[in-house]
Parts: structure tokens; C-alpha cells; sequence
């Protein structure tokens, strides 16, 4: 990882610490934050947030700006993996905000 993304990851744990359930791996080159065993987001190279929803989330989330589509060794994902750019998670709100989206997305699946 680098400093970008180091640093991303450890906003994401201070806000996630006390989160019951939650457990962080190193995956498909990023450092993923799980809850209760399913990915949530994870940490990419220069600051970007991965994030995991739905498709039919996913769809609409594309349309936010700093937000496409995650592309992980070398193949192109669908709309349920999105990169979000740094600018789009510049403070703990927005951060926040977009984890919150990739909980929701985690409790609506069976």
C-alpha cells in the first residue's frame, strides 16, 4: 500500500473500531474491511475508496462524481464494486457517508 492509502485505511478504522463483528484483511490488493464476514469497502493505491453495494445502488451511485466502476487485475467489475476518488472522501463525513451506503447494501443481502 502507500501513503495514500495507508492513511485512507486508517480513517477508516478510527471510524470503524468499535463496530462489533468488523475485521480487516489484505484483499485483491487492498486492505478490506469486512463486517461479519463480508467486504464492506477496502483501501486502494493513491486514496481510493472501494466500495461494495448492490448492483441496483451501485447503478445509481455512478452517476456521483469521483465514482466509477472498479477495475481489480485488470478486469472490469460490475456496478456492486465502485472505486470512489479521494476528492469524493476528502473528510470523515463524506467517508462516513459512503460507508454507511456499503452497510446498508450488507444488511439488505441474504
Amino acid at each position: 500500500m502507500d501513503a495514500a492509502a495507508t492513511e485512507l485505511a486508517d480513517r477508516v478504522r478510527a471510524l470503524l473500531m468499535a463496530e462489533p463483528g468488523l475485521e480487516e484483511k489484505r484483499m485483491f490488493g487492498t486492505r478490506a474491511f469486512l463486517l461479519n464476514g463480508r467486504i464492506l469497502v477496502g483501501t486502494r493505491k493513491e486514496g481510493v475508496l472501494l466500495v461494495r453495494v448492490t448492483d441496483e445502488r451501485g447503478t445509481a451511485l455512478l452517476t456521483e462524481p469521483g465514482v466509477e466502476v472498479a477495475v481489480m487485475g485488470g478486469k472490469t467489475m460490475g456496478a456492486s464494486w465502485l472505486d470512489v476518488a479521494p476528492t469524493a472522501i476528502a473528510d470523515d463525513e463524506e467517508l462516513m457517508s459512503w460507508i454507511d451506503t456499503a452497510r446498508e447494501s450488507a444488511a439488505s443481502q441474504p
